[in-house]
């Protein structure tokens, strides 16, 4: 089934880079009321992203119904993309050392003709958004019940409530869209690398390049902020 953006996802990802950046200061209490103002929406989005990043680690429970912003330390973000690299990578290294089926060849060339499509225009809109969240997990997902280890996709799941530590946790800066659109097609790239070396069966290379794809924020220096992928 394809994952779309839940409900509130838009306000996630505004206020998981807020709390990322420091503009929402770590115990900074995060009102419903003044939030939905200053994003534009109503109660009800906030409220839903608000339980999401408590799952994520990244805001707590104050009182009955309150929540503050919990800023991650770099070491705490370090550790889980770590940790999600080492998993996706072995995942993709399981997919690459036997020949794919051809119903698992032809649904890897679909996934990437989404990325390939998102990206031909060369800019990206706000509404593009939704399309890469949903491409961008297919294609992880993809790879990890590709992998047919439950073991991989437990820890996965585990590790998805450590602060970035999902690949679902995008932190976008919709202020500067040129830059998001190299991020972002610099991801896509890794995929389809990624991809060629599972369907030519180089198993090494393709559990390196899962793990590079997966350290990205951290390689370029884009830690110092939010990560964005």
């Amino acid at each position: 089934m394809e994952k779309r953006m839940k409900p509130g996802q838009r306000v996630v990802v505004a206020l998981r880079k807020m709390i990322a950046s420091g503009e929402l200061a770590d115990g900074e209490r995060i009102a419903e009321i003044p939030t939905a103002e200053r994003l534009g929406v109503s109660r009800m989005p906030v409220r839903t992203a608000l339980r999401t990043l408590e799952q994520e680690g990244l805001v707590a429970r104050i009182g009955a119904r309150g929540y503050a912003a919990r800023g991650p330390t770099i070491s705490q973000v370090t550790d889980a993309i770590e940790v999600r690299g080492v998993l996706e990578g072995l995942a993709a290294r399981i997919v690459a050392s036997s020949p794919p089926a051809p119903q698992l060849a032809q649904k890897l060339k679909d996934c990437l003709a989404q990325g390939e499509a998102l990206f031909a225009k060369g800019y990206l809109e706000e509404a593009d958004l939704e399309r890469f969240y949903t491409y961008n997990l297919a294609f992880h997902d993809l790879l990890v019940d590709a992998s047919n280890n439950s073991a991989i996709a437990y820890a996965l799941s585990r590790n998805n409530h450590l602060p970035f530590g999902s690949a679902a946790a995008l932190a976008l800066d919709w202020d500067d869209l040129p830059a998001t659109y190299a991020h972002l097609s610099a991801a896509h790239r890794d995929h389809v690398a990624v991809c060629d070396a599972i369907l030519s069966g180089d198993a090494e290379e393709a559990e390196q390049l899962m793990r590079r794809h997966a350290r990205a924020p951290l390689a370029n220096g884009r830690l110092t902020h939010a990560p964005m992928l």
